[in-house]
């Protein structure tokens, strides 16, 4: 495979096992590249605006500035790379804010490693990865600002997008389903977010889950 075609992605963990184990495994990926390491969250976000990966690899917990942090400062930033949080906590107090810092996907670190190259791939693809007892714990918030009671305000168009973008889909994969172009679709979802007064795919995504709008 072409090495413009692979998907260059950035580990960003304090524990340099942790890194070396995640390298090791995604160097015999024919369609993945390592292309830095980081060891907190100054290091990674400066990683980020230097290498410009397509995915960064983020732990949360992490000495000076957690993932937490670097993800809010890559979401100022407006880096285009696709944050996935690898980490060993599973606590809600955690999870919730990383997801609504912008990540767009959240794995433990016991996952298998053929599943993470799959997680990887996904939100590289512009799809929200979110295990189960993940999306659970987003489900359970019920805060001001989930778009809670506005749902009359979509289009018929706006709800087929959000039930695609609760089933996973890419924009790509949406206007393909639609039969529309990626820019309408694009249009269509940065319309949802703001009559749901959502900051992003994965809180639209859990909207619609939690409001049975789904495929």
């Amino acid at each position: 495979m072409a090495d413009d075609r692979r998907i260059r992605v950035l580990l960003v963990d304090d524990h340099q096992v942790v890194r070396r184990g995640l390298r090791t495994f995604l160097e015999i990926q024919d369609d993945i590249e390592v292309v830095g390491e980081a060891s907190d969250g100054d290091e990674g976000v400066a990683g980020a605006e230097e290498l410009r990966p397509d995915v960064v690899l983020m732990d949360i917990k992490m000495p000076g500035t957690d993932g937490i942090e670097a993800l809010r400062r890559l979401r100022e930033l407006a880096n285009p790379a696709r944050v996935l949080i690898v980490t060993s906590f599973t606590e809600q107090r955690t999870v919730v804010p990383a997801l609504r810092a912008g990540a767009a996907g959240y794995v433990y670190k016991d996952i298998d490693p053929e599943a993470l190259a799959g997680a990887i791939r996904s939100v590289h693809a512009g799809h929200v990865l979110l295990q189960p007892e993940v999306a659970g714990a987003l489900l359970a918030q019920d805060e001001p600002g989930t778009g809670h009671g506005r749902g009359s305000s979509l289009t018929d168009r706006e709800r087929e997008v959000v039930t695609l973008i609760a089933d996973g889909r890419s924009n790509r994969e949406i206007a393909r389903a639609l039969v529309l172009s990626e820019k309408t679709v694009k249009t269509h979802v940065s319309n949802i977010l703001m009559k749901l007064d959502l900051a992003d795919r994965t809180q639209a995504a859990l909207w619609a889950v939690r409001h049975g709008i789904t495929g």
